[in-house]
């Protein structure tokens, strides 16, 4: 904060950014690699937010704009973590859409699709046990689908595109999509109730 005040006079736009994927059977994951997810997604989006919050409130105006994911509306197996910590950036930042609108801050979340980037590289923390055998053939299935749904990523463009009307148009829009497969996953989650979405996302994993 401090450095970025001094560069810069002031601070418009926060974006919370930071953030990969932990999955993998529950039972197979360690408390230091649980806690390591929710301290990213997480723990840190909540302490930089605080540390800009004091600014924001004085200039009574900013931007936070935090990226969540089409998994902080839905889920699939093995993403206890992930989802669990998408779904707490969904919830908090819900909530401060409500407590900062008072003086004048807005409350962003960009929730992205499959895209092309090293999330499934670098960002992607995977942990199973192939002792715990009930849980293989999930496992087996879900590379399948992760390897399907992975065939046509969005370019990143797209997420910096929407990003940037986020930041800049002004309006009080809580949730923003990022490509095509957010809009129709998401679209399809709000229509349906949760038995027929869900129904038909075990069919199509063959769960």
């Amino acid at each position: 904060m401090a450095a970025g005040l001094d560069r810069f006079g002031s601070i418009d736009v926060l974006l919370n950014n930071a953030g990969y994927g932990a999955n993998g059977p529950l039972e197979a994951f360690p408390m230091e690699r649980i806690e390591r997810q929710f301290d990213t997604n997480v723990i840190g989006l909540l302490a930089v937010t605080k540390a800009v919050l004091p600014h924001f409130r004085a200039q009574k105006s900013g931007v936070i704009i935090n990226i969540s994911s089409i998994g902080g509306q839905m889920t699939f197996p093995l993403g206890t973590l992930y989802h669990g910590s998408k779904f707490a950036v969904e919830g908090l930042s819900e909530a401060l859409y409500y407590e900062l609108a008072a003086f004048g801050v807005k409350v962003k979340i960009v929730e992205p699709g499959m895209i092309a980037t090293d999330f499934g590289g670098r960002s992607f923390d995977f942990v199973n046990d192939e002792s715990l055998s009930e849980y293989q053939e999930t496992v087996q299935k879900l590379f399948a689908v992760w390897g399907q749904s992975g065939a046509n990523p969005s370019d990143p463009q797209v997420v910096a595109d929407v990003i940037w009307q986020a930041a800049t148009h002004g309006t009080d829009t809580l949730r923003y999509r990022a490509g095509a497969d957010a809009v129709a996953l998401l679209e399809a989650r709000k229509a349906q109730d949760n038995e027929t979405f869900i129904g038909s996302m075990k069919a199509q994993m063959g769960l």
